[in-house]
């Protein structure tokens, strides 16, 4: 996927400055939190240990306004 087909595509741009802070937004999100594929779906900035979801709470932390969501246990 591209920054084009899931973000600048879904939502509507206010000019140049949102433009800058909705990619700023999503390239954290992308290189920071979205599991890849080479790495076994882990994310490449990982500061949390994987968590078995089938006995934790999660808790789903929304980025751009919804458009993409996070996840994390919940306290």
């Amino acid at each position: 996927m591209t920054a084009r087909s899931e973000v600048t595509d879904r939502m509507l741009i206010f000019g140049e400055r949102h433009l800058r802070r909705t990619l700023d937004q999503y390239a954290r999100h992308y290189n920071g939190h979205r599991p890849h594929r080479a790495l076994q779906l882990q994310p490449p900035r990982s500061d949390r240990p994987v968590v078995d979801l089938t006995h934790e709470r999660i808790k789903r932390r929304p980025v751009l306004g919804g458009l993409i969501n996070e996840y994390e246990r919940a306290a």
